[in-house]
């Protein structure tokens, strides 16, 4: 893939009170590299020629919310089809979808919220993990570089797109240990052998936009895939909790259990619940 390069404000306000070449990084801070952007007059050019001029950098240091990308051109890192896509300048980034950031960003940022779900079923190395909702695909990186070989289930081809674009999702694409698959996860998930996997990964949309993924049936195909002594996360967030007296991560619960699952309980900085299959199939543990 060729090389781009970004800019979110925080860069567009460096390049214009800058007042000659600048040095900058422009990989979202994946590494501490710099690259160097040429002043000419009220122009600015990028590595690969690329000519920005003064007002639409002007334009990028206003809009606090959005990533911009260099090739050839300049572009925003968002796509609008049925629904409205686009990296969020966060470190590292997040998706936003309709406006929904689709990892956590109060509490803890993308990185460290991605590292509570992983420690949850620790993969090791040698393991085969599921991730069945790839999104950005920091859970499934993050799972093989402790060793694991991982599968991962993205039904968003726009969220394909953006997670291409993103330097953060890089490993998901240069043929290491992750394999994308598109597709819908509940259909997928049927293709898989019995006992396929060491731990599952579940980091599912909210209920309200995919609530056949919080189903029993959905549970029962996870048992089936998953090996004996096989373990389970299962992101929940805490959707109406707060308002509403309404406890979604207790349904979650009752189903994993009705579905065969064992240790089933609430992981409280991951925001989800954990689950094992017992190593007797025909029996509790």
């Amino acid at each position: 893939m060729d090389e781009l390069y970004f800019l979110t404000a925080r860069e567009a306000r460096r390049l214009l009170f800058s007042g000659g070449n600048v040095r900058l990084n422009l990989d979202l801070r994946k590494t501490s590299r710099a690259w160097e952007i040429k002043r000419e007059g009220e122009d600015f050019i990028f590595p690969d020629g690329t000519r920005v001029s003064r007002d639409v950098l002007e334009r990028i240091a206003r809009d606090e919310g959005s990533v911009y990308f260099v090739k050839n051109g300049i572009y925003k890192a968002a796509i609008a089809g049925e629904h409205f896509y686009k990296l969020v300048p966060t470190i590292p980034p997040t998706i936003e979808i309709n406006g929904i950031r689709m990892h956590r960003t109060k509490e803890v940022n993308p990185l460290q919220d991605t590292r509570n779900k992983v420690n949850a079923v620790k993969p090791k190395e040698g393991e085969t993990v599921l991730d069945t909702c790839m999104g950005l695909g920091y859970t499934a990186i993050e799972a093989s570089k402790r060793g694991a070989y991982v599968i991962t289930i993205e039904k968003d081809p726009n969220v394909i797109e953006l997670a291409r674009i993103n330097p953060w999702s890089r490993e998901l694409f240069t043929g290491g240990k992750v394999q994308v698959i598109q597709g819908d996860a509940f259909e997928v998930v049927k293709r898989f052998r019995d006992e396929s996997f060491d731990a599952i990964i579940h980091d599912p949309p909210r209920f309200s936009l995919a609530g056949q993924l919080y189903s029993e049936e959905f549970y029962g195909e996870l048992f089936r895939v998953l090996k004996p002594d096989g373990r389970l996360f299962h992101y929940v967030g805490n959707p109406g909790k707060k308002y509403r007296r309404k406890d979604l991560q207790r349904g979650v619960m009752e189903r994993l259990r009705r579905a065969g699952f064992v240790g089933v309980k609430r992981v409280e900085e991951a925001l989800g619940v954990v689950a094992r299959k017992p190593e007797n199939k025909g029996g509790k543990d």
